[in-house]
C-alpha cells in the first residue's frame, strides 16, 4: 500500500470525527430549542456517526498495520469488523428512536423556535456535503470498506438532517406536529435499512465471499493470453481490507522443464498483479493430464 493511500484514509477518519463533533454540539442546541423529535432523530444519527468515526479511526489504523508473526495475512479484516459493529449501533439506535416516536404519537405537541432548528440544519447539511464528497474521493482511491461504511453513515445523516429541517419548517408553518413525528419514524427506518447494507458488505468480507464475477473473469482472461496454458482450475478469490487474495492452478505441457514451467508461472503472476495491484497471488503449476488428489473447483 502506498504512503499516499494510507494518508488519505487517515485524513478521512480525522475529518469525519471532527465533523461529527461539531454537528452533535449544534444539534443538541437545536433539539433543546425546538423540542423536535425529528431533530432528535438527526442528533441520534450524528451521535452514531461519531461512534462510527471513532471505530473507523481505530479500524483503519489496525488494517494499515503490516502483517506480523501472529497475523501473517495482515489485519485487513479489522475494517469489516468495524463495519459490522457500526451496523449494530445503527440498528439499536434506530429501534430506540422508533420507541421515542411511539411516545410522541401518544402525546403530540408542536415544535418551537423553528428558526434555530432551520439554521442549524443548514449548517449541518453544508458540513455533511463537504465531508461526503471527500469520503467519496478517498473510498474510490483506496477501496476502503471502513471509509465506505463511514460514508454511508454520513449519507444517512444528510438525509436525516434534510428531513428534520423540512419537518420543522412544515410542522411550524402548517401547525401539524404529526409531520415532525412521521418524519422521525421514516428516518429511523432509513437508518436501519442503511445498517443492513453495511452489515451485508462486512459479512461478505468476514465470510471470504468470492470477488465479483467480473474480477474472476479478468483473472481468467489474463491467464488465457498465454498460449502455453492448457487449462485453469481451482480459482479461488477473497478480499480483506485493501488486499485481494487470488489462488489458482494452471495446466502446462508435461514435457516442459521445471525451470520453464516456473518461469511461465512467474510471468502470469506478474501480469495478474498488474491487473490487481497489491494482490496476494498463489499460483500452482500442474502438468496437463495428471489427476490431482484433492480437486476443489474443477469448473473454475
Amino acid at each position: 500500500m502506498s504512503t499516499a493511500t494510507g494518508w488519505l484514509m487517515k485524513a478521512a477518519t480525522v475529518a469525519s470525527t471532527s465533523v461529527a463533533l461539531v454537528m452533535i454540539g449544534a444539534k443538541i442546541v437545536a433539539w433543546l430549542a425546538t423540542d423536535s423529535v425529528s431533530m432528535l432523530s438527526s442528533l441520534i444519527d450524528s451521535s452514531l456517526d461519531l461512534v462510527g468515526s471513532l471505530i473507523t479511526f481505530i479500524a483503519v489504523r489496525t488494517a494499515l498495520s503490516p502483517a506480523d508473526t501472529e497475523h501473517r495475512f495482515g489485519h485487513g479484516k479489522a475494517e469489516a469488523l468495524a463495519g459490522l459493529t457500526q451496523a449494530g449501533f445503527i440498528t439499536a439506535s434506530g429501534g430506540a428512536l422508533l420507541l421515542t416516536v411511539g411516545e410522541r404519537l401518544l402525546r403530540p405537541h408542536q415544535v418551537e423556535a423553528e428558526e434555530i432548528g432551520l439554521a442549524i440544519s443548514a449548517l449541518a447539511v453544508a458540513l455533511t456535503i463537504g465531508l461526503v464528497a471527500f469520503q467519496t474521493y478517498v473510498a474510490r482511491r483506496t477501496n476502503s470498506l471502513a471509509i465506505a461504511a463511514d460514508r454511508a453513515h454520513y449519507l444517512t445523516d444528510l438525509v436525516s438532517t434534510l428531513a428534520a429541517g423540512a419537518a420543522i419548517y412544515l410542522s411550524g408553518r402548517l401547525d401539524q406536529p404529526m409531520i415532525d413525528t412521521v418524519v422521525a419514524a421514516l428516518v429511523a427506518l432509513y437508518l436501519m435499512y442503511g445498517a443492513w447494507n453495511v452489515a451485508r458488505g462486512s459479512l461478505d468480507v468476514l465470510m471470504d465471499r468470492e470477488l465479483p464475477d467480473s474480477d474472476r473473469q479478468r483473472v481468467i482472461d489474463t491467464v488465457r493470453t498465454h498460449e502455453e496454458v492448457r487449462g485453469i482450475h481451482d480459482l479461488r478469490t477473497r478480499s480483506a481490507g485493501l488486499t485481494k487474495f487470488i489462488q489458482l492452478h494452471i495446466e502446462l505441457d508435461p514435457a516442459l522443464s521445471f525451470v520453464d514451467a516456473h518461469a511461465i508461472g512467474d510471468r502470469i503472476e506478474a501480469e495478474i498483479e498488474q491487473v490487481f495491484p497489491g494482490a496476494e497471488i498463489i499460483l500452482h503449476v500442474d502438468p496437463l493430464g495428471v489427476a490431482e488428489r484433492h480437486p476443489r473447483d474443477p469448473a473454475a
